[in-house]
């Protein structure tokens, strides 16, 4: 097969249109077809190298081109296409801000969602390993080495470096790579203890004034200060939060493994209780990027036709685009009562595919004194891939670009919208300083 000629190579100027997920028919599990597509894919990728610079899996797959004898594609073995898909996250940027042959082009390109079929087909084949099973079910991980003394052990030994040696042998958990801390307790509980103010609902155009947290495995388990920094912060704006109740993890994790039906269980707990708070007239939103893609993205394209699943879609939000939307309709409260100088602020990838512009920059940006300088690098870390042993190094090189830019910056802070993408940053830099979450430095702003 060779490369598309350069005559056809055209592109596409229309904005990009999403195909559902068609995972319950026939061919998607058909291994032959999976193949076939896989090497039209990228033959046309192999032709074009414009995401060369977004991840590890499209140098992978132009080195197993070039080194090949025919040096296409058609000379690189079957049994090779899979290591492009080892190094695929699903961040989705490939699809969302490089590939010029998205639907509507004729060549109907979704590398994203063929790396999807392709970890599905090889998750129900062959399963996965316990290190992956394991990594990949960040709630039951929480909830186990949550419990109180168990969190103390835990954490004290992810900072022992004879454990972490043995732990990497025994699970292929790079002994250097950052792992969160364990807290007890969960945000639902958490809620429920907690005074609040009583405070007017203010509907505005768009927003219902009042918001559901879903607070995700990491806000319960792991920095649980994340979600007391978004409830403040709104509270300060005259929104009423309450938690979004015992949820289950959003799923994304196990998408990224393939294991499709992990995901449905999770969505079958979820959507119903979430779907109910919509119903009772709350807005959603969620600390983690990730997981509010979730809601809004991946799994109304796996259940197009679920009536529950649009509706949560409809009414979730990332905080800060929830912020700027109740700035619009003249209810944000702009007093503020220390500037924040100069923020390097990483925009996460799994916000960046959300389209919905730098809302985070703009809401830090109405500080006083305050100069949002955003760097849109992958920090490389996924939540899995920068802790695996076969993908730390790469993780860290992935990283480093976005490491020497905010060094570069010498920024009077640094984060990103992601925790997890944050703290690798800051294990990048090396340099004893911490990032610290939007969110965080909204709070300190409004000094609250």
């Amino acid at each position: 097969m060779s490369a598309p000629t350069e005559s056809r190579r055209e592109g596409n100027l229309e904005a990009p249109t999403r195909h559902a997920l068609d995972w319950h028919s026939e061919d998607f599990w058909n291994e032959d077809s999976l193949n076939k597509e896989l090497e039209r894919v990228y033959d046309i990728c192999h032709g074009c190298r414009r995401c060369v610079s977004l991840c590890n899996s499209f140098p992978v797959l132009f080195d197993l081109v070039d080194e090949s004898d025919t040096m296409e594609v058609d000379g690189v073995a079957k049994e090779d296409y899979w290591k492009v898909v080892d190094h695929c996250f699903l961040c989705d940027l490939c699809f969302m801000v490089k590939c010029p042959y998205v639907p509507p082009h004729e060549w109907n390109l979704d590398f994203p969602h063929l790396m999807l079929r392709a970890k599905a087909v090889r998750y129900k084949k062959e399963g996965a390993s316990f290190r992956d099973k394991l990594l990949t079910k960040p709630d039951s991980m929480g909830q186990f080495f949550g419990i109180p003394i168990i969190a103390g052990v835990v954490n004290a030994a992810n900072k022992s470096p004879a454990i972490r040696g043995m732990v990497e042998s025994a699970l292929g958990i790079h002994k250097d790579a950052e792992l969160p801390k364990f807290h007890t307790g969960n945000a639902a509980k958490r809620d429920a203890a907690r005074s609040k103010p009583s405070l007017e609902v203010k509907a505005g155009e768009k927003t219902r004034g009042k918001v559901a947290i879903f607070a995700t495995c990491y806000g319960n388990h792991n920095e649980p200060g994340l979600i007391d920094d978004l409830t403040a912060v709104f509270e300060h704006n005259g929104i009423p939060t309450i938690a979004a109740g015992d949820t289950a993890c959003c799923g994304m994790p196990r998408l990224e493994l393939g294991d499709l039906e992990s995901v449905n269980e999770a969505k079958e707990k979820n959507i119903p209780m979430l779907a109910r708070l919509v119903d009772e007239g709350y807005d959603l939103t969620g600390i983690v990027p990730s997981c509010v893609l979730m809601f809004k993205q991946e799994l109304p394209l796996m259940y197009p036709n679920d009536a529950d699943v649009m509706k949560v879609k409809n009414a979730f939000y990332d905080p800060f685009e929830y912020l700027s939307q109740r700035k619009r309709e003249g209810l944000m409260n702009t007093e503020f009562k220390q500037s924040l100088g100069k923020v390097a602020y990483h925009v996460a990838c799994h916000q960046r595919v959300q389209a919905i512009g730098m809302r985070t920059r703009e809401v830090l940006e109405m500080v006083p004194d305050t100069k949002v300088v955003p760097i849109e690098r992958c920090s490389g870390h996924d939540g899995t891939y920068a802790v695996k042993k076969e993908t730390h190094e790469i993780a860290m090189k992935l990283v480093k670009p976005l490491a020497n830019r905010v060094k570069k910056e010498e920024p009077d802070h640094y984060g990103s919208d992601c925790p997890l993408a944050g703290h690798h940053v800051a294990h990048g830099l090396d340099d004893g300083s911490r990032d610290e979450h939007p969110l965080t430095l909204l709070r300190t702003a409004y000094g609250i």
